[in-house]
């Protein structure tokens, strides 16, 4: 028996110690799938919260047929999908209400691209944003997205393809940066 199996037993017991023990141990790597498809920094700790609850709840029914973080992660992206299908539902029927910020950060240069990259693909429309995520950053395939969005493969298919021309565009200025610097005249050398 693995330790995950020892853990979930004990926290279907009502351990409290082994359910704190699988949020510890998994709670970032839940948290981070949650965030990538939440835009919204509060919403995602929401979501990631009722995440928890029905992981929680849910446990009774793992198998360790799969590695207990591949179990967790299938809940993660299902309810995160579920919540995202609600707050589209909500926003239908609430006036939109745009709001610029921008967040500057002065650490690191990667740190700043991660941040352009992240807020291009918070300009997507949601659905080309959900499934640019779940195909290029979580890796699911064009079958798999359909069936969780409820779209055919051709659907998932073409969203990625808007998802990824318009990031192209929305990003074409760091990209461009390096052959910009090069392009311009070339310095003479002083001597």
């Amino acid at each position: 028996m693995t330790d995950d199996q020892l853990t979930v037993q004990r926290a279907i017991q009502g351990d409290e110690r082994a359910l704190r023990s699988l949020w510890t141990r998994y709670s970032p790597y839940v948290d981070a799938v949650v965030r990538r498809l939440v835009s919204d920094s509060d919403a995602a700790a929401d979501v990631a919260q009722e995440v928890w609850i029905q992981i929680f709840k849910a446990l009774p029914t793992w198998r360790a047929e799969s590695a207990f973080s591949t179990w967790a992660h299938r809940i993660a992206v299902n309810r995160t999908l579920n919540a995202l299908r609600r707050t589209k539902r909500l926003a239908a029927i609430e006036t939109p209400i745009e709001e610029e910020s921008a967040a500057v950060e002065q650490d690191a240069e990667r740190s700043m691209l991660a941040q352009t990259i992240e807020e291009a693909a918070n300009r997507l429309s949601p659905g080309a944003r959900t499934v640019f995520l779940l195909h290029d950053v979580e890796g699911y395939t064009h079958e798999e997205i359909a069936a969780s969005l409820g779209i055919t493969a051709g659907g998932s298919k073409s969203q990625l393809f808007k998802a990824r021309a318009k990031l192209r565009k929305l990003l074409s200025h760091v990209v461009d940066l390096p052959r910009m610097a090069t392009d311009g005249p070339t310095p003479t050398p002083l001597t």
